[in-house]
């Protein structure tokens, strides 16, 4: 490492996680302009000590590169966390009556725009009224109503909102989508996917340009707070870039964007992939298997319970989900990108929509070859070890969404798959033996943006209940933090820049008051503590390219 005559910025002394298999440890980094330009023993750094340099001796406390959210929403959390819509998620309304009061409550003071809600979840908030078209028009009858699912991939609106909508039984279904209608044709107050939920909430969401820019920089607060530099968009639309630019311009945006376009009946897109810069940039395609495992439109080969959860969600005994598009869809939709030079990362969760996919791919790259195409694979709840393995031998990358675990772990075994299947959810474990370079995320506003939680359960498998879950499954530490760092930084096509500290790359770093590595360590028999040793370690500063961005009081 060579040293010039110019002193540095900032200078780090003390414990460093580098996530940089060169040196995975180090005593000191420093920092000039946006830039790391050197990392490596006390006295190495200090050399680069100069009378304006600010020095931070981190003690007790811990640096590290910024976290990496590798499949995140944030333009549209930025929209759904805002003050247009009521949080009725578990984490803000655990119980049945939270969200009933909250919501009487939000339909009593709506403006004439009507009431639009977002974390409705019955798994989760037991005994919850079923959202019929019957119920919701009692709660609102004049005003519209509309109630989207806690996973996103369901939502549940009445009358005036399908009005206000334009949205009528003659309505076609978009591709992937569906509007749920009775035995006479008229709509029934549901709807499946995003492309019918974007037609009954889009128009009564818009945001005016200060309104988006405001709830944009209180996103990326939301995200700095705990860590998170760098977030995936896995839900990009080309309509909001004048808005995201404003904001850009505003300084709202205090984490790097990398976006991922939906997929859409034109099969293409006006953009190159690399769009951008540093800061935001378009690297890719979202696509869509099947749907979410809460609401029963997942594709496995095997049928859910038949329990009071499950019937909860209007599943008959014996259901078995289905994929939300076909076999020749997925082909068809997967070339016509990838052929334009786009990365792909598709919604999967069920086992058999994972085989779909593989083979589409599989027989895509045999006809299209690529080297480096980073091919992803999100959420996968229930795919399997040879799945894995076959996935792995093909270059493709999967990011697991490890923390429904933790809210969700004791109700996959009791309510929905049972033991054999529910346990085995998202089987970082198997994902760690075959190979497989694989992220994790949290896909908010589904769960909050938690990386330090993510990186417990992984290493845990404990439910909210204390319940483990398919202890085989547990990884490493560090296999963990990888998976929030460098591994979400290569999926995002920009391992050369953030996901490591190693000089040359973006001054993106975070400092935590203890180490993850000291946090948890599995005794003799593999059982781990209690949850909360390293989902409740603070962080104190988050810093994006030299420049704090967030500073714990």
């Amino acid at each position: 490492m060579t040293v010039t005559d110019d002193f540095a910025d900032r200078v780090f002394f003390g414990h460093v996680l580098t996530m940089d298999d060169t040196h995975p440890s180090v005593e000191a980094v420093a920092i000039r302009g946006d830039r790391i330009v050197l990392s490596g023993s006390r006295d190495e750094i200090a050399s680069l000590v100069g009378p304006a340099t600010t020095i931070t001796e981190l003690g007790t406390a811990t640096l590290m590169p910024g976290f990496v959210e590798a499949h995140g929403h944030p333009l549209t959390e930025a929209v759904f966390l805002g003050p247009k819509v009521v949080d009725l998620r578990p984490v803000v309304a655990p119980s049945a009556d939270d969200v009933m009061r909250i919501l009487h409550a939000a339909v009593d003071a709506a403006p004439p725009t009507g009431t639009y809600a977002n974390g409705w979840d019955p798994l989760l908030q037991v005994g919850l009224p079923q959202p019929t078209l019957a119920w919701l028009n009692e709660l609102s009858p004049v005003l519209p109503l509309a109630i989207m699912h806690n996973s996103g991939h369901s939502a549940y609106f009445n009358t005036a909102a399908a009005a206000a909508a334009g949205v009528t039984r003659d309505t076609p279904d978009p591709v992937g989508s569906s509007f749920g209608r009775d035995e006479h044709g008229e709509l029934d107050g549901s709807l499946r996917e995003t492309g019918a939920a974007a037609m009954i909430f889009g128009d009564a969401l818009s945001l005016t340009p200060p309104e988006f820019i405001e709830a944009l920089g209180a996103e990326s607060r939301r995200l700095n707070a705990v860590g998170i530099t760098t977030v995936g968009e896995l839900g990009y639309s080309p309509a909001s870039a004048p808005v995201l630019d404003a904001a850009r311009e505003a300084g709202a945006l205090t984490v790097r964007l990398r976006l991922y376009e939906m997929s859409s009946a034109a099969r293409s897109s006006a953009a190159v992939p690399g769009n951008g810069d540093a800061l935001v940039r378009q690297i890719g395609i979202k696509l869509w298997a099947d749907g979410s495992p809460w609401v029963g439109n997942i594709a496995t080969s095997f049928p859910y319970l038949d329990t009071p959860g499950t019937r909860a969600m209007g599943l008959e005994p014996g259901h078995r989900g289905h994929a939300n598009y076909t076999p020749a869809q997925i082909a068809e939709i997967s070339e016509a990108y990838f052929t334009a030079g786009w990365q792909l990362a598709c919604h999967v969760h069920g086992d058999a929509a994972v085989d779909t996919v593989l083979d589409a791919w599989e027989a895509m790259l045999q006809k299209h070859p690529r080297d480096n195409h980073r091919l992803r694979l999100e959420h996968v709840g229930s795919m399997t070890a040879a799945q894995f393995t076959r996935a792995a031998a093909l270059g493709i990358t999967t990011s697991i969404f490890i923390d429904h675990l933790y809210y969700w772990g004791d109700v996959l075994v009791d309510e929905l798959f049972g033991p054999e299947h529910g346990a085995q959810w998202a089987a970082a474990g198997s994902a760690a033996a075959s190979g497989i370079l694989f992220s994790f995320h949290n896909d908010g506003q589904v769960t909050p943006a938690e990386p330090l939680r993510n990186i417990e359960i992984a290493a845990t498998r404990r439910s909210r209940s204390g319940r483990v879950l398919a202890p085989a499954e547990r990884i490493s530490v560090e296999h963990a933090l990888r998976a929030e760092t460098i591994n979400s930084a290569y999926q995002l096509f920009s391992d050369h820049e953030v996901g490591s500290i190693a000089p040359g790359k973006f001054a993106d770093l975070v400092v935590l008051a203890r180490s993850p590595l000291d946090s948890w360590e599995a005794d003799a028999q593999g059982d781990a503590p209690a949850v909360g040793s390293i989902a409740d370690i603070r962080v104190l500063e988050t810093v994006l390219g030299g420049v704090t961005v967030y500073l714990a009081e």
